[in-house]
């Protein structure tokens, strides 16, 4: 496999977003869903609608959601509808809660490692292509999130949600969070494969690497950032743009670093990339490609 350009911008403005995507040369079909992190209610670090507009409105795009597999604010449609208003996702864009009926959609997966199904929010039948608009940021459970997490954990719906968590199994709430580590990374991994697949060639990906916490944006008290924003990545693969990230953070000469990196390593978070690369999404080997001037 060839080595796959991730295109980089180092200051985040809403025109350089759109700036990287027009880098990947492609033009994203039809009715278009943007997959992007909306924020629990209480958390201070989610990109905020503002910062995303030109973007969605550039590919005249739908931004969607699934429910939450925990308690909180968007563990419900009617609830997850409020807090998009009160975001102002609602104000900007058209908004879909793609779970919000059922049943869900089954993908399947026929070399996943962990689990051969991924139920995703049944509305993704209504899009022909996939922009994965991603806050990259750490993560309590899976050390990080970047690309491959929207595309798991984010397209999901809130009962694919606990599949994943419990690899495989229909587990309760509590049955969540006592699961082997690696083996919860690699149903990510899994079910990421399977929305790849399932949109083929019709898929982008950008990385926001601003306000990062270790904390995710799912979180309603989340600790501030521990870095300086770094920039704003896109690539046709979303294997070398979460490893791109990662990198970054490696590379940086931010004393923050650290405690961001404990929380990947300690949750052996780069176990995911390794996974989707092998599932065939992706590779990590990668050209880092500078736009700026």
């Amino acid at each position: 496999m060839e080595k796959a350009k991730v295109y980089y911008v180092k200051e985040i403005t809403p025109e350089n977003i759109v700036k990287v995507y027009n880098a990947l040369g492609v033009k994203l079909k039809g009715r278009v869903a943007v997959k992007l992190h909306s924020g629990e209610k209480g958390n201070q670090n989610y990109i905020r609608p503002e910062m995303v507009k030109s973007m969605v409105e550039y590919v005249n795009g739908t931004v969607v959601e699934c429910n939450t597999a925990y308690e909180g604010a968007r563990d419900t449609t009617e609830k997850h509808q409020k807090l998009m208003e009160e975001h102002g996702w609602s104000s900007y864009f058209n908004v879909d809660i793609m779970d919000s009926e059922g049943p869900d959609k089954v993908l399947e997966i026929p070399n996943g490692r962990v689990i051969s199904k991924n139920y995703v929010g049944k509305h993704i039948e209504n899009y022909d292509s996939l922009l994965v608009l991603s806050h990259f940021k750490g993560h309590p459970m899976g050390g990080y999130g970047g690309a491959l997490k929207q595309l798991s954990i984010g397209v999901a719906s809130s009962a694919g949600k606990r599949y994943i968590h419990c690899c495989g199994q229909n587990g309760s709430y509590e049955d969540m969070f006592h699961q082997d580590q690696d083996r919860f990374l690699e149903s990510m991994a899994d079910a990421a494969s399977s929305v790849v697949n399932y949109f083929g060639d019709n898929i982008a990906y950008i990385n926001i690497m601003a306000n990062m916490s270790v904390d995710c944006d799912c979180c309603n008290v989340a600790e501030d950032p521990c870095m300086k924003d770094i920039g704003i990545l896109a690539s046709l693969d979303p294997v070398a743009i979460d490893q791109a990230c990662i990198d970054l953070v490696k590379n940086s000469n931010d004393p923050g670093k650290e405690h961001f990196l404990e929380r990947v390593s300690s949750r052996h978070g780069t176990h995911t990339i390794d996974v989707a690369e092998e599932l065939g999404i992706g590779t990590k080997d990668y050209e880092l490609i500078s736009l700026d001037s």
